[in-house]
C-alpha cells in the first residue's frame, strides 16, 4: 500500500520515540510554516549574516536599536566584563549604522581614598574638595631602554592612558610626566629610554585628580563640613588639577547652604561600641537625623568585632552631633573606629567630551554652570566599568544604559549600577552618569504613555532594595525626588523576595518577582502609578527571559513557560525535558528570550549543563501553529524586528548577526535537520517493508533556484531499546523521482537533513510504499 508522510506539527521530547509515532522527536534549525489546514510544514530556518564585520572584544549581553532626530540609525551593544581581557572592562558600544562606525562609549570610573579636605563658605552651597590624587614613595625603578617600570608600596593601579608623575628618582632619566602604558597593584610602566635600577628613591603619583565638569562624584561615606552633610552623587565643577567643586543639596534636591566658613576641613562618621551591648553611637557633626530615620553604612566597617554595613534605623538622637543605631550582634569589645579608616572615599564617574570654548562656564552644577574661573585641568582617566549585563533603552535620541550584576565599582557590596546616558548630539565620547538617578539599580526601562525611566530593585540610600521601584519625573530624567509639583515617585512591591525583571508591555508596565507577575499602570496624580498583582506562582527565571509577540507576553519560569493574554496561564511545552532536565541552573541569568515577529515565533536561548557556563541551546514556540522545536545555537543577546530591520542577535564570539537575511549561517552551510518518531503497522504486531519513497519538497525559494539537496536516512529497529539499523543516507534533489531503500523492520524512524549552501527547502507530503512483511 501507499501512504503519505504527514507529521504532527510539533516536536515532542516528553514521549518516547515509539509513543511519538507520526510526530517529530529531534530538530535542529528548523521552523514550522502554517498551511491552510493549520498544520505545520517543516522548513529550513532562516539564516544570518554579520551585522558588523568584526567581533567586539567581549560577550554581548544586551542590544538596543533606535533612530535619532536626523534619521540616523544606531545599535547599542552592552557586553559582559571580559575575563580574558579585563582591561576592556564591560564595553558599551554604539554602532552608527549609516556611518559604519563602531564607537566605544563605556562609562569610566575610579575610586580614591584620601584625607578629608573640604572648604565651605558661609551662606553658599558650593563646596571645594581637595583631591591630590595618588602619591607614594618608589621602591624600585628599572628600564630596558624602551619601557620604564616603577614599583611602589600599596595596591593602587594607574589607569592605562592616564598621567604618571615620577620625581626624585636616581637615575634622573626616570623623572618625568608620562602616559601610563601598563599598571598593576604596586607597579606602573611608561615609555622611557632610561636603563638601570633605582639607586635613590623618589615619589610616583598621578599628579592630581584632574576632575572636569563632565564628571560626577559619588560620596558613599557621609562627610560633615560647615554644617553640611555630603552624601550621594554630585555633578562636578572643575577648579584645578587637585581640586574641584560640588553644589550641596538637601533631601529635596534644593541648594543646601553652609552655616560656617571651613577651610581644608571635614569629618566622616565615627562609631563607638561598648562590650556587651549592641547599641552603637555614631558621631557625625550636624547629622540632621531624627528617630526612625534610616542611616546607611555603605563601606563595611569592623568595630568592636562586629561589622557594620547596610541600612540601620536611628534609635535615639542624644545631640545634634550624635545618634545611635543597633548592631547586628553584640560587640565583644569597647572600641572606636571611623568609617573608611577616617578617610573620604570618592568614586568618580568620568566622561569625556569637547571642552567649552573660552574660559568655560560660571560656577554651579550642570544646570547652573560648569567650570569655574580657575585653570581647566586635563581630563581624568578612569577604568572601564564592570558588569555582567546591561539594561538598554532610548529616551528619544538619547541612549539610556544601566549595568548590573558585577563586582562593584561603587561601594563594598553593591550588585547593581548607576544609570548612564549618551546621545549622538551631546558631543560626549562616552556615556555619562545621570547624577540625580539612583546609584544602584538591577535594571531599567522606559515607561509609557508618559516618558519616564523606571528603575527596578533600586535604592534611596545606596543600599539596594530588591523590591523597590523608582521612577523619574515626566520627560525629565534629571528629577527623581517626588514633590507635589512633579510625577517622580516610588513603590515597594509587597510580595516576593526580589524583582527579577520588568518592561513596558502592551498598554501597561509588567514586573516580575521570583514569585509573581505585577501590572504597573499609569493613573496620573496623585499616585502616578497603580500596582496590581496579576498572578502568583509564575515568577520569572531571569531578567531577560520574557518577551512580547504582538499583544501577548511570554516568559520562562524556574520550571515552566507562561503566557499572559487576558489572564495568566501556563504554556504547555512538549519539549520540557530538553529544557529543564539539562538547564544549567548556575547560569540562568544568561537566558535570553528572542521574539521573531516576522514568523510569529518566540525562542529562549539557554545554557545547558554541557555548555561550559555559556548559552548553547534554544527552544522555540510557534504561536501560529502552537508548536515547539529545539536545537543547539548560542545567542547571548537579541532584539526583535526594529528600525534596523530583521532580528539581531549576539554570539559568545563577540560577533553580531542579523537573522532572516540569508539561507546560510554567516556564509557557511546552515545544517538543518529533523527526525521523526517510530512508525509501526498495527501497533507493531507486523513487520514493515518499505521499498520505495517519493520525495515531495519545496526545493528553493519562490521563483528562485530549485537546487536544495537533502539527505534521507532510515533508522530501523525491532524493539524500542534496540540500537537501530541505519539505511542511508539517500540524497534527495528535485530530480529524484524515488529512492528504493528496501528495508524491513518493526519500527521505522526517518531523518531529513541538509548541509548545502545557498538553498532553501520545505517539506510537502512525501509518499512511500509499505507492505506487511510477516508477523513479529
Amino acid at each position: 500500500m501507499h501512504a503519505s508522510l504527514k507529521l504532527i506539527p510539533t516536536v515532542d521530547t516528553q514521549r518516547t520515540p515509539t509513543l511519538n509515532e507520526a510526530a517529530i522527536s529531534q530538530t535542529q534549525l528548523i521552523r514550522f510554516m502554517r498551511d491552510r489546514e493549520n498544520l505545520g510544514l517543516v522548513q529550513k530556518l532562516g539564516g544570518w549574516t554579520r551585522f558588523y564585520p568584526t567581533a567586539v572584544p567581549a560577550v554581548p549581553r544586551a542590544l538596543w536599536a533606535w533612530r535619532d532626530n536626523l534619521a540616523n540609525d544606531y545599535l547599542a551593544i552592552g557586553c559582559e566584563t571580559s575575563v580574558s581581557t579585563p582591561a576592556v572592562g564591560a564595553p558599551l558600544y554604539v554602532y552608527d549604522v549609516d556611518g559604519g562606525v563602531l564607537q566605544p562609549i563605556t562609562p569610566q570610573y575610579y575610586v580614591q581614598n584620601t584625607a578629608v579636605d573640604c572648604t565651605t563658605t558661609l551662606g553658599s552651597d558650593i563646596v571645594t574638595i581637595a583631591d591630590p590624587g595618588f602619591s607614594a614613595a618608589t621602591t624600585g625603578a628599572s628600564g630596558d631602554g624602551t619601557t620604564a617600570t616603577i614599583t611602589y608600596a600599596g595596591a593602587y593601579v594607574f589607569p592605562v592612558g592616564a598621567a604618571v608623575v615620577v620625581a626624585g628618582v636616581t637615575p634622573g632619566g626616570y623623572n618625568t610626566t608620562a602616559t601610563v602604558t601598563a599598571s598593576s597593584a604596586g607597579s606602573v610602566s611608561y615609555a622611557n629610554a632610561t636603563t638601570g635600577v633605582q639607586t635613590v628613591a623618589g615619589t610616583v603619583g598621578s599628579g592630581g585628580s584632574n576632575i572636569t565638569g563632565y564628571d560626577a562624584v559619588f560620596i558613599p561615606a557621609h562627610i560633615s563640613v560647615g554644617g553640611l552633610i555630603l552624601f550621594g552623587v554630585y555633578p562636578c565643577i572643575a577648579a584645578s588639577s587637585t581640586t574641584y567643586q560640588i553644589a550641596a543639596t538637601d533631601v529635596l534636591g534644593d541648594p543646601a547652604l553652609a552655616t560656617a566658613n571651613v577651610t581644608n576641613g571635614g569629618d566622616v562618621a565615627v562609631f563607638d561600641t561598648t562590650s556587651g551591648t549592641s547599641i552603637v553611637t555614631v558621631t557625625l557633626n550636624d547629622h540632621g537625623y531624627a528617630v526612625g530615620d534610616t542611616y546607611p553604612v555603605l563601606i563595611a566597617t569592623v568595630v568592636g568585632s562586629t561589622t557594620l554595613e547596610g541600612d540601620y534605623t536611628v534609635l535615639t538622637v542624644p545631640t545634634v552631633d550624635t545618634f545611635t543605631i543597633q548592631a547586628p550582634q553584640d560587640p565583644e569589645t569597647t572600641e572606636t573606629e571611623s568609617i573608611n579608616g577616617g578617610d573620604a572615599r570618592y568614586v568618580y564617574y568620568i566622561s569625556y567630551g569637547p571642552l567649552p570654548p573660552g574660559g568655560g562656564y560660571s560656577t554651579g552644577g550642570y544646570s547652573v554652570g560648569g567650570y569655574s574661573t580657575g585653570t581647566t585641568p586635563s581630563a581624568a582617566v578612569g577604568f572601564p566599568i564592570t558588569a555582567d549585563d546591561w539594561s538598554l533603552d532610548n529616551w528619544g535620541e538619547i541612549l539610556i544604559a544601566s549595568p548590573d550584576g558585577a563586582p562593584t565599582q561603587t561601594v563594598d557590596a553593591d550588585p547593581g549600577g548607576p544609570i548612564f546616558q549618551w546621545g549622538p548630539a551631546t558631543g560626549l565620547q562616552n556615556a555619562q552618569i545621570i547624577p540625580q538617578a539612583p546609584i544602584t539599580n538591577h535594571s531599567v526601562f522606559l515607561a509609557m504613555p508618559q516618558r519616564q525611566i523606571v528603575a527596578l530593585a533600586s535604592t534611596f540610600t545606596g543600599v539596594q532594595d530588591h523590591l523597590l521601584i523608582r521612577w523619574c519625573d515626566l520627560n525629565n530624567f534629571n528629577s527623581w525626588i517626588a514633590t507635589p509639583v512633579n510625577q517622580a515617585g516610588s513603590y515597594r512591591l509587597t510580595k516576593g523576595s526580589r524583582i527579577i525583571g520588568g518592561a513596558q508591555g502592551p498598554q501597561q508596565g509588567l514586573l516580575w518577582t521570583d514569585l509573581a507577575l505585577w501590572a504597573m499602570q499609569y493613573v496620573n496624580l496623585p499616585d502616578v502609578y497603580n500596582f496590581n498583582e496579576l498572578a502568583t506562582g509564575c515568577g520569572l527565571i531571569a531578567k531577560k527571559a520574557f518577551g512580547f509577540l504582538n499583544n501577548v507576553t511570554f516568559w520562562m519560569g524556574p520550571s515552566q513557560f507562561y503566557i499572559y493574554s487576558d489572564g495568566v496561564r501556563d504554556l504547555p511545552c512538549t519539549v520540557w525535558d530538553f529544557v529543564f532536565q539539562q538547564l544549567d541552573t548556575a547560569n540562568v541569568d544568561k537566558i535570553r528570550c528572542a521574539p521573531n515577529s516576522r514568523f510569529n515565533e518566540i525562542s529562549w536561548f539557554f545554557p545547558t549543563t554541557a555548555g561550559g557556563g555559556e548559552i548553547d541551546a534554544y527552544v522555540k514556540y510557534s504561536a501560529g501553529t502552537s508548536s515547539w522545536d529545539y536545537g543547539y545555537l548560542s545567542r547571548t543577546a537579541w532584539i526583535n524586528q526594529s528600525v534596523l530591520g530583521p532580528p539581531i542577535g549576539g554570539a559568545p564570539t563577540g560577533l553580531i548577526f542579523q537573522h532572516e537575511t540569508s539561507p546560510n549561517a554567516d556564509g557557511q552551510p546552515l545544517a538543518a535537520s529533523f527526525q521523526t518518531g517510530y512508525f509501526t503497522l498495527q501497533d507493531g504486531d507486523l513487520l514493515s517493508f518499505i521499498d520505495q519513497v517519493w520525495p515531495d519538497f519545496k526545493w528553493g525559494y519562490y521563483n528562485g533556484a530549485q537546487n536544495a539537496s537533502l539527505l534521507m536516512t532510515f533508522y530501523v529497529a525491532d524493539y524500542p531499546s534496540q540500537t537501530p539499523r541505519v539505511h542511508g543516507p539517500y540524497t534527495l534533489t528535485q530530480a529524484t523521482q524515488y529512492i528504493t531503500p528496501r528495508l524491513r523492520g518493526r519500527l521505522v524512524s526517518i531523518k531529513f537533513e541538509s548541509n548545502d549552501i545557498d538553498t532553501f527547502w520545505r517539506i510537502g507530503a512525501p509518499r512511500y510504499r509499505i507492505t506487511p512483511a510477516g508477523k513479529f
